[in-house]
């Protein structure tokens, strides 16, 4: 994959990711932004370590992280934390079954057609490790959310 397609790529994965959010609903968005944002934090963090340790690379490189890890992360990342929290949130059987789908598509099929088309593979890691490293992110977005949610419940009592 040339330069210029994977920079092609990159922009189609962040903005038909971004076009998803809106039919969450206002209210949805609300909600769930603030454990989803936090959890980005973490995974921006996580993949800092990841790049220094050679888990995976990005072919084509600038070594650039805007260029490499930083549009999948605001891109899918974050919408599906915030759909994943929208569709099974209060249910934590039905979050972690879905999440562990969601996190399988990605560690399995999507990361084969990026290393097949030249896009990035993994290197230190196989798939079950890579599953595992976004899977576990799931126990923390919930509790994330169950946290703000407590926090929000408990200033709305404040208030009466």
């Amino acid at each position: 994959m040339t330069i210029k397609i994977q920079r092609l790529v990159n922009v189609a994965i962040v903005i038909f990711s971004w076009l998803t959010i809106p039919l969450l609903g206002s209210r949805n968005i609300k909600r769930f932004l603030p454990a989803s944002i936090l959890i980005l934090l973490v995974e921006l963090l996580h993949a800092r370590c990841g790049k220094k340790q050679r888990w995976w690379v990005f072919y084509n490189k600038p070594k650039s992280f805007l260029f490499g890890e930083f549009p999948f992360q605001i891109g899918p990342f974050l919408a599906t934390s915030l759909w994943t929290l929208k569709w099974a949130y209060g249910n934590f059987k039905w979050f972690i079954l879905l999440s562990g789908i969601i996190h399988a598509i990605f560690a399995y099929p999507i990361t084969y057609y990026a290393r097949k088309y030249r896009h990035y593979t993994l290197v230190r890691f196989n798939n079950l490790q890579f599953f595992l490293y976004f899977f576990f992110k799931a126990f923390l977005l919930y509790g994330f959310q169950s946290l703000f949610e407590k926090i929000i419940h408990q200033k709305g009592k404040e208030k009466f």
